[in-house]
């Protein structure tokens, strides 16, 4: 996870270099970020199956060894076609390896309870990795060049892939087929919705592009659908969206990733391009935003006991709709300010709060052979809402300002905070129609947590 983050995070950082460097467009660049994110969202339910099947520490070690073959093809990549092919191979990585990490840690915490608090760990490290790689993606960038930060995070991978082969227990895989037929639909669904959005940043949304990826995207999601409902091992069995927790929890990642990915890619070209600072200052600036994405992830767990895992969530999406706000509306024309320092507290702490609850809610009740399913069910919404929210943002964004190479910032942060009012609308659905055995097993290990547990 730590990786991960670390990586994405370097990488938003480098964005405007790598844009000069190689001589791509604004939309240009959105192709760039949506091709890792279109193959990461598109695999991930796949990966999920995969490490229920294979066994999670087997596939976390293949989604590892080919996350940083592909980060070494980046580092060399000469123009925009090799960069791209080199971030899909990174997202298809990054589709086997994050499910079969969530589900290593779901085998070790089995309660409801040490669940949550495991999922407040798993945010605090991916507020580290924001925090390092905000961090080390302005030095890196400023210093040896965009390359450097896709080549720095491979000695981190190889230890982590020594640490767990070596310490990790086995977890068998549990028998069972894989839903090829739905792969395919979903893969191809979510590619093809994502593609036609960022077509439409360079072309409009009335292009044929634009206009057939929607199409294509949407018969195929419609076929990805029925053959669900045909499967004898469906991909994702559509009885987990009968449970109205499951369904909240991805609903408010899905609206909750668009904003998180659009924010940290237009973000630093904000600061550079229009405030006038450096890679460095870029990266130094945004290291509240991490700080507190990692204090509001260390609270989640507390905020949910105290509150109830609904009100938690609420309490951080108000904090990012507020933060949010404050920032697509800030006078600063030039450098760093109190005011840009508020909204950063803000955004993070809202961020780590709702990403926490948001994935605890979606994985809590997990039964044995789901957690798989549900890790990957929970990142594919992140990834798949960071996917489209971003190319649909963009082409907002740079349709607003007129041309190709160029954002309009206050469109893109407004957006994003049209994002999270939705998401708060989501919030307030009621939660009646959970399966009778989930409602048994639900609320009380968080709102009134037993002795054993608090320990």
């Amino acid at each position: 996870m730590f990786l991960v983050v670390l990586d994405s995070a370097m990488v938003n950082l480098a964005g405007s270099r790598i844009r000069e460097d190689l001589g791509l467009s604004a939309a240009g660049l959105t192709v760039v970020v949506d091709s890792y994110l279109v193959a990461f969202a598109g695999l991930l339910l796949l990966g999920g199956r995969l490490a229920d099947v294979l066994g999670a520490k087997r596939l976390f070690m293949a989604g590892m060894t080919l996350y940083l073959a592909a980060s070494v093809f980046c580092a060399t990549a000469s123009g925009g076609a090799m960069l791209v092919t080199g971030r899909i191979a990174q997202g298809i990585g990054a589709a086997v390896l994050m499910p079969a990490a969530l589900s290593l840690v779901l085998a070790l915490y089995r309660s409801p309870a040490e669940r949550t608090r495991a999922m407040g760990i798993w945010g605090v490290v991916a507020g580290a990795g924001s925090l390092t790689g905000v961090f080390l993606g302005g030095v890196l960038t400023g210093t040896l060049g965009w390359q450097a930060v896709f080549a720095a995070p491979v000695p981190l991978g190889v230890v982590g892939m020594i640490v767990v082969w070596r310490r990790m227990p086995s977890v068998p895989g549990r028998p069972g087929s894989f839903d090829l037929p739905g792969a395919a639909t979903i893969t191809l669904g979510i590619s093809a919705v994502a593609l036609g959005s960022s077509a439409a940043a360079e072309s409009g949304w009335g292009s044929p592009a634009a206009i057939g990826g929607l199409l294509v995207g949407a018969v195929a999601l419609t076929a990805f659908a029925l053959v669900e409902r045909r499967a004898a091992h469906p991909l994702v069995p559509l009885s987990v969206f009968r449970r109205t927790t499951v369904v909240k929890a991805n609903t408010v990642m899905l609206l909750t990733g668009g904003t998180l990915t659009s924010l940290f890619f237009f973000l630093p070209q904000y600061q550079q391009e229009e405030l006038g600072m450096s890679p460095t200052a870029t990266g130094m600036a945004q290291v509240p935003i991490a700080l507190m994405i990692i204090v509001g992830s260390g609270l989640a767990p507390l905020t949910a006991r105290l509150l109830g895992l609904d009100n938690a969530q609420r309490t951080g999406l108000a904090m990012l709709l507020a933060g949010y706000l404050w920032l697509a509306f800030d006078p600063t024309t030039s450098g760093f300010s109190a005011g840009l320092l508020g909204s950063f507290l803000m955004i993070g702490a809202g961020l780590g709060l709702s990403l926490v609850n948001a994935t605890a809610m979606g994985v809590r009740n997990s039964a044995d052979g789901e957690s798989g399913l549900l890790s990957g069910l929970v990142n594919a919404a992140q990834q798949v809402g960071g996917a489209v929210g971003l190319a649909v943002l963009a082409g907002v964004a740079i349709g607003a300002a007129g041309t190709p190479d160029d954002i309009d910032f206050t469109t893109a942060f407004g957006g994003g905070a049209a994002l999270v009012a939705i998401a708060i609308a989501v919030s307030f659905l009621p939660t009646s129609s959970l399966p009778r055995d989930s409602r048994r097993a639900a609320p009380s290990a968080l709102t009134t947590p037993r002795k054993e547990d608090l320990r």
